[in-house]
C-alpha cells in the first residue's frame, strides 16, 4: 500500500489525484492515511511538504519518494513529467536507497518533570526570544566551549548543511558523513563578547550542550525544521545526532554532489 502526502497546494493536488490514478492501473493500492503497513510515502510538494510531513507523522521509517511541484526541491528528486518512469523502475526495483541521520533537542524547562523533545530532518535553530540577543554557554560533551553571544546558533545535519545553514556560509556536507554542524547567526565578537564567528563540526559521538542565560528576556525560540516554539525558563537544552533516520529511494543515477551543482550554482 502507498500513501501518497501533499502540501494542498492546487498543482500537488492534481498531481497527487493523476499519480494515484497511474499507480492504480499499475495494480498497487492506496492508503487513503498513513498506517504502519504502508510499504511506500509520496510526497508531492517541495522540500516544505516534506518537511511537515515528518513530523506531522512521527519521522515514519518507511521509504520516501518525493515528486517537486514546490521551488528547490533539493530532497524532491522527481519532476512531475517522471511519474510513469518511477513507477516502471520502483515496480522493477531500480533504485537505491539513501539514509539521512536525524537531530534531536532535549529541552529542559524550569518546572517540568520532563524534557521537552524536538526532531529534525535538517537542522535545530535556538535563537533569543522577541528580537533579544541570545546568550548561551555553550559546551562540547563536558567541555566548556564559547560564551555566545549573538542572534543565535543553527545545528544542521549534513541533510541540512544545504538549507539554512549554508546562507548563513556554512560548509555543505556530503550526507555519508555522520556528523552535526553548529553555525552562528549573527554572532558579537568583541572586547566584551568572545563568540566563534565560523561554524563547528561535531563527530556523531558528541553531543552538544546549551545552557542560556537572561540578562534581558526569559524566553528563546527554538525552531525544528521551520516549525517554532517560544519557551520560557529554558535550563538546558541537549542537542546530539539521533538514531531515527529518514529513508529516501533515489533513480536515474542519483548524485547527490550533482544535485548540489544544479541546485545551489
Amino acid at each position: 500500500m502507498i500513501f501518497i502526502a501533499g502540501n494542498g497546494m492546487p498543482e500537488s493536488k492534481r498531481i497527487g489525484r493523476r499519480l494515484e490514478k497511474k499507480l492504480v492501473e499499475n495494480g498497487f493500492g492506496i492508503d487513503e492515511e498513513y498506517s504502519e503497513d504502508t510499504e511506500l510515502i509520496i510526497c508531492v510538494g517541495g522540500d516544505g511538504a516534506l518537511l511537515r510531513m515528518l513530523a506531522e507523522h512521527d519521522f515514519p521509517q518507511q521509504p520516501i519518494v518525493g515528486i517537486n511541484t514546490g521551488h528547490l526541491g533539493f530532497f524532491q528528486e522527481l519532476d512531475t513529467d517522471d511519474i510513469d518512469d518511477f513507477i516502471e523502475a520502483y515496480k522493477a526495483k531500480k533504485y537505491s536507497v539513501q539514509t539521512y541521520r536525524t537531530v534531536y533537542a532535549d529541552i529542559k524547562v524550569r518546572e517540568m518533570s520532563r524534557p521537552i523533545r524536538a526532531m529534525a530532518l535538517n537542522e535545530i535553530v535556538v535563537r533569543g526570544g522577541e528580537s533579544h540577543l541570545a546568550h548561551l554557554n555553550i559546551y562540547i560533551g563536558d567541555s566548556f566551549v564559547e560564551k555566545f553571544c549573538g542572534d543565535g546558533i543553527v545545528i544542521s545535519t549534513p541533510a541540512g548543511s544545504t538549507a539554512y545553514n549554508y546562507s548563513l556560509g556554512g560548509s555543505i556536507v556530503d550526507p555519508r558523513i555522520n556528523l552535526l554542524q553548529v553555525t552562528p547567526i549573527a554572532p558579537i565578537n568583541s572586547t566584551a563578547y568572545r563568540s566563534f564567528t565560523s561554524g563547528i563540526l561535531l563527530p556523531q559521538k558528541l553531543s552538544l550542550g546549551i545552557f542560556p542565560e537572561y540578562p534581558q528576556s526569559d524566553e528563546l525560540l527554538v525552531t525544528a525544521d521551520g516549525a517554532e516554539t517560544m519557551l520560557s525558563g529554558i535550563e538546558e537544552i541537549k542537542v546530539g545526532l539521533s538514531r531515527e533516520v529518514v529513508t529516501l529511494l533515489r533513480f536515474k543515477g542519483y548524485d547527490f554532489w550533482n544535485t548540489v551543482k544544479c541546485k545551489l550554482l
